[in-house]
């Protein structure tokens, strides 16, 4: 398949006041960045700049900057660890929110654990397996941080994070205030939440149970394995691309429709996994949604089944 041919946009101005770059300045040192390409801050290494990129070392750092930009109107937006993400070509007004530095993780009683979002969930599976807990199996070779696969409800075929999760915390954006909501105010379902868009998930409790550590290696280790002959490996992507409908599977949709290693641009359909769309250099945001238009609209015409995509898009065209 031939791409479109490129044309040239001018960027969308900047919604910040040098008063207000001053004021994000002062209030959160070298963790601001500004005009700051996306793409530096995705795992699709895809996306325009945001005028403001943030990341807070500290949870009370992270309130007094979403205090002050609520005070002056400044649009906000969580982009977590960036993965799961598709930022547009024209970026983000106001200031992007990410949750990196966020790492705290401790062992609060016996087989409970409190986790920051900024936590990957390489390290979170880590240390549990290290205190012999078990629950979280479902992790190994899930790429991401804690924050995003709480609001995704990551998983795999193992469990989800619902299954562990009692409590999640996150800052609201209106206001700076943090709220704390048990597990059952989340609207936990299929890779997704109800947790309100307009808040910054900063720390998950997790209810984690007593297992040797032999049977949790020998899990993840049979996960990983299998995740690793069927996902592409070291290419930029952002994971499964579509949620599978009920009953199948987006990959084996795709697939059945030829779809394999076409190419728009610098996405590509992965020639190893058919729901995972990949940039294999220099691809764009209008890439990635001309694959994604031509993969549903051949999966409706064939299957007829209409595909929702898993992957959070955000920016501006």
């Amino acid at each position: 398949m031939k791409a479109g041919l490129a044309h040239e946009a001018a960027m969308p101005a900047s919604l910040l006041s040098p008063d207000d770059r001053a004021e994000l300045a002062r209030l959160g040192g070298a963790r601001v960045a500004f005009d700051e390409p996306m793409s530096r801050h995705t795992t699709l290494r895809i996306g325009g700049p945001a005028d403001a990129w943030f990341a807070p070392a500290a949870v009370d750092e992270l309130r007094a900057v979403v205090e002050a930009c609520a005070a002056r109107r400044i649009p906000m937006i969580a982009v977590g660890g960036g993965s799961n993400l598709l930022v547009r070509d024209g970026g983000i007004r106001g200031v992007a929110i990410a949750t990196r530095n966020l790492r705290g993780l401790e062992r609060v009683g016996d087989a409970e654990l409190r986790v920051e979002a900024g936590v990957s969930t390489g390290k979170l599976l880590a240390s549990a397996t290290g205190w012999e807990l078990g629950g979280i199996e479902f992790l190994g070779g899930v790429p991401g941080s804690v924050g995003g696969g709480l609001i995704m409800n990551a998983g795999t075929y193992l469990g989800e994070f619902k299954d562990v999760t009692t409590e999640v915390a996150s800052v609201r954006l209106g206001d700076g205030a943090l709220v704390r909501r048990p597990a059952g105010e989340c609207g936990f379902v299929y890779r997704g939440s109800a947790l309100p868009p307009g808040e910054v998930v900063v720390e998950g409790r997790l209810a984690l149970r007593p297992r040797p550590r032999a049977e949790i290696d020998a899990v993840v280790r049979d996960l990983r394995d299998r995740r690793r002959s069927r996902e592409p490996q070291r290419v930029s992507n952002a994971g499964s691309v579509f949620k599978n409908p009920p009953g199948d599977f987006a990959g084996r949709l795709i697939e059945a429709t030829g779809l394999k290693g076409t190419r728009v641009g610098g996405a590509e359909c992965s020639p190893v996994h058919a729901n995972w769309f990949v940039n294999q250099g220099g691809a764009t945001a209008a890439d990635m949604f001309e694959l994604i238009r031509v993969a549903r609209a051949r999966v409706a015409e064939v299957h007829g089944v209409e595909l929702e995509l898993e992957w959070k898009v955000i920016g501006d065209d």
